[in-house]
């Protein structure tokens, strides 16, 4: 009974109560207790690789003898004996992120495990992010040599990170591995604690990239959003110079017309194959402000801190792609006003040759009325000329003397006004 009480109940659940629910707890982070190697690969298999995807993963679980996740699965955690994978599918691309224990923490850097770059060899999509993240504990100050062997000291940046419970050094360098390279010193940090900190650097550097292919779009676009540019000005300036010139302007303007069209559909083009990237960019680089946030970041003397230097070497890329992003915009908005600059000009002139036209269908029309009345004119003179004939026949047979010739003079002005109101009737008959 118990049960049945239960299922009616949940009858009132929207359907997808459960999976917005879930929402707030997906893509929990690792516990990570040092020290630790981290690994953080990211490869772009777009919107329609899901399927490709998910059959890696499938044999990625396989190889390691770990649970198989079911159909649809957007993350999954694979725990070996000495190894967790954290596998996550997001919108256009996959991460994957290998977790051990630092197999000599007394190397300056350590080696890939043979398991992990066998696991490279086999991703279904090129790697776009590759970050080793090295964790150890501070006990006291690094040294400066071994800072110079890991990392290129002139683009060194350092943070105290989580109120100073910790240290984040990296270079955003790839070194010679193919791998950039981010050093945690830990000092109070939890395992809990320690796990967050490590999932921010590696979403900093993951979106980071993710941001930055909006710069190879906008890099690409340029040179046709100048090429777009340029036309729209000569197709503007032949419209300024064919408006003082009327005697060409309507051979021109119908060209500048389709000229504009073709401009405009080469630029929806162009703006639907690069808006795309370019919101994803803003999206990427608001998602990496607020990790930085997160870091709660802290000056280390000499060094600057991460925050300020994505500030200064990332912002200004992201700038590039809304700025290309505007002029798409303003070239849309500068072709949209050029073609309906044109199309009132053609408009107006087309009601201008409606104008004459009309004009002079009336003055056809008046001079076919003049033409028609005289015919009307004509006609009552044609039509009483044989009626009185025949009258005056009529009147010769029956009244043979002469004295009955006037009868047939006072016919005539009888007869012209009894056909003349004829006409008219008939005339007012047909109008209405």
């Amino acid at each position: 009974m118990r049960k049945s009480r239960y299922n009616a109940a949940m009858a009132w659940e929207h359907a997808d109560r459960r999976d917005l629910n879930d929402e707030v707890h997906a893509r929990p982070p690792l516990r990570i207790a040092e020290p630790a190697l981290v690994t953080h690969l990211a490869y772009q298999t777009g919107e329609q690789g899901a399927a490709r995807d998910f059959d890696h993963l499938i044999a990625l679980c396989r190889q390691f003898a770990a649970p198989v996740p079911p159909p649809g699965a957007r993350q999954w955690q694979i725990t070996a004996d000495d190894r967790v994978i954290r596998w996550e599918r997001h919108t256009e691309f996959t991460t994957l992120t290998h977790v051990t224990a630092d197999p000599d923490p007394a190397m300056p850097w350590p080696d890939l495990p043979p398991a992990l770059i066998t696991l490279m060899e086999t991703l279904p999509a090129p790697c776009l992010v590759a970050v080793n993240l090295r964790i150890e504990k501070a006990e006291a100050e690094v040294p400066t040599d071994r800072l110079a062997t890991v990392f290129n000291p002139s683009d060194l940046v350092a943070s105290s990170i989580g109120g100073e419970d910790a240290e984040a050094w990296t270079d955003f360098r790839i070194a010679e591995d193919r791998f950039s390279r981010i050093l945690i010193r830990n000092r109070r940090l939890t395992a809990g604690r320690l796990g967050r900190m490590v999932q921010r650097l590696l979403e900093i550097e993951t979106y980071r990239m993710m941001a930055l292919l909006g710069l190879s779009t906008a890099r690409t676009t340029g040179p046709e959003l100048a090429r777009m540019e340029r036309q729209l000005s000569d197709i503007v300036s032949r419209t300024a110079v064919s408006s003082t010139n009327l005697g060409s302007a309507d051979d021109n303007d119908h060209k500048l017309l389709d000229e504009l069209t073709g401009l405009a559909a080469e630029s929806v083009a162009l703006a639907s194959r690069s808006r795309y990237r370019f919101s994803a960019t803003a999206a990427y680089a608001d998602l990496v402000e607020d990790r930085i946030e997160e870091l709660r970041e802290g000056r280390i003397e000499g060094y600057q801190r991460i925050g300020v230097f994505l500030d200064r070497r990332f912002r200004p890329a992201i700038k590039t792609c809304a700025a290309s992003l505007r002029r798409q915009d303003e070239l849309a908005q500068g072709i949209a006003q050029a073609s309906n600059m044109l199309r009132t000009r053609v408009d107006v002139k087309l009601e201008e040759q409606n104008g004459a036209l009309l004009r002079a269908m009336e003055e056809r029309s008046r001079a076919q009325l003049r033409i028609q009345q005289a015919v009307e004119g004509l006609s009552v003179f044609a039509i009483s000329y044989y009626l009185l004939a025949i009258l005056k026949i009529l009147i010769d047979g029956v009244f043979p003397d002469s004295e009955y010739h006037l009868l047939s003079a006072i016919a005539v002005p009888v007869v012209l006004a009894a056909v003349w109101f004829s006409i008219r009737r008939l005339r007012h008959a047909l109008k209405h």
